[in-house]
């Protein structure tokens, strides 16, 4: 029979029939597909059964601990995405501009990977990293028609962005090792996650899983009590190299993960050496770091640190300050675990009322910027006072009309209680 051929005894209204029947069908199926893969992208639901999953000998939460603490994976290449849901609004790129100005970043070059790599801290992007040892690393992240890359060969630190030709050069302390892993891939996240295990978390190994080709355990981390904006936090572990490979942080309200990163293709062989060559090219804008100061804190440390200039992108390294960490120097805490809130004095006044911004601005401008930040935040108030609660899909923060701020990775009445207790 031809290939294209209907059945003999098939009418041509009957074949039209079948047609529309199998068009009709894609349409519903596809849509089940995208949602059933969009599903099994959270990965912290229970492990459902699945031939698919490796069968690997049994393994305790503190065997699998110690497997990651003691992996040292010094040589590897792949492929990272990573997908970022704070809840924040679309301001239209002006939250990438907020973000550079936290972590002191912005020398005017687009290649200055202190104010490049914040964009990590919202949306969805595709990573390509390499490492061989701790002194030589590079990282580009892939975007449109363009691609951005810092790398790290010896005490050099070169940035790049391929779209406005422009590169930012630093050098690093080839000695310095501050031995942290930045949280920004699956390695970087999970460590600052284990800061948080204490009495007040569970810790438990659910089942395996395949990431990136290879066997894993999943860990799963979750806090013991209530009031946490935490859900859980899964970690594909490999079973070989106990390196984590892909890291999901999913929240107490449900729903998409806040934060998802995992390799989808990884290597543990050598790079080639010329991966880490950087020359800049033919007109390029060159910006040289005023000294080491001003410089990027490097790319250097244990075999995966490659990362480096992640430091600072606050949705991300949330996780250690909001789970019982001490918070910084002059900082007081209240509560502990994961219900911990960091409390400052920012020694002014809290959020401006609408009478001050009207007598500041003006009527009109001053409604409008009114209802720009009551769209942000919700009022409340309690024995503390009265004050302004702003809210992300993690970490929360409550502005009083005094100038207190209270952050913690807590619900807004968890906040509230803590202001009204340290009063």
């Amino acid at each position: 029979m031809a290939p294209n051929a209907t059945d003999d005894n098939t009418t041509a209204g009957e074949a039209d029939d079948l047609r529309v029947g199998r068009r009709k069908a894609v349409r519903y199926v596809v849509p089940v597909t995208v949602v059933g893969i969009a599903a099994a992208t959270i990965g912290l639901v229970p492990a459902l059964a699945d031939s698919g999953d490796p069968d690997l000998p049994k393994i305790t939460a503190a065997q699998l601990l110690d497997k990651i603490a003691a992996a040292d994976v010094e040589q590897l290449s792949g492929t990272v995405k990573i997908t970022t849901d704070l809840g924040l609004p679309d301001l239209g790129g002006l939250e990438s501009g907020l973000l550079s100005g936290a972590t002191g970043g912005g020398d005017g070059s687009s290649a200055d990977p202190s104010t490049r790599l914040t964009e990590l801290a919202s949306g969805t992007h595709t990573l390509r990293v390499a490492a061989d040892g701790p002194d030589r690393q590079k990282l580009s992240l892939l975007e449109n028609a363009a691609e951005y890359s810092v790398i790290h060969d010896g005490k050099d630190v070169w940035g790049y962005d391929s779209a406005s030709n422009e590169v930012y050069h630093s050098t690093v302390d080839e000695s310095a090792d501050d031995g942290e892993t930045p949280p920004a891939t699956p390695k970087g996240l999970t460590e600052e996650a284990l800061k948080a295990v204490d009495d007040t978390t569970s810790v438990t190994v659910d089942g395996t899983v395949h990431v990136a080709g290879r066997d894993a355990y999943r860990l799963v981390i979750k806090p013991k009590q209530s009031g946490s904006t935490v859900g859980a936090i899964s970690v594909a572990v490999d079973a070989g190299t106990g390196l984590p490979l892909k890291f999901t942080l999913t929240p107490a309200s449900g729903g998409a993960a806040v934060v998802d990163a995992g390799f989808t293709q990884v290597s543990f062989a050598k790079p080639a050496a010329s991966t880490f060559d950087f020359t800049p090219p033919k007109g390029a804008k060159v910006t040289e770091a005023d000294d080491a100061e001003a410089a990027p804190e490097g790319i250097g440390g244990s075999g995966d640190d490659f990362a480096k200039d992640f430091k600072g992108l606050e949705g991300l390294e949330g996780l250690e300050g909001s789970a019982g960490s001490e918070a910084p120097e002059g900082h007081e805490v209240i509560g502990e675990g994961w219900n911990s809130v960091a409390v400052f004095e920012t020694g002014g006044a809290g959020v401006p009322s609408d009478s001050e911004l009207n007598s500041e601005l003006g009527s009109d401008a001053g409604g409008a910027l009114s209802g720009f930040l009551g769209s942000f935040g919700d009022k409340v108030s309690g024995k503390f006072g009265s004050g302004t609660v702003f809210s992300t899909r993690l970490v929360n923060a409550l502005v009083t009309d005094d100038g207190t701020v209270y952050v913690g990775a807590v619900t807004k009445d968890a906040l509230v209680k803590a202001a009204d207790s340290a009063k």
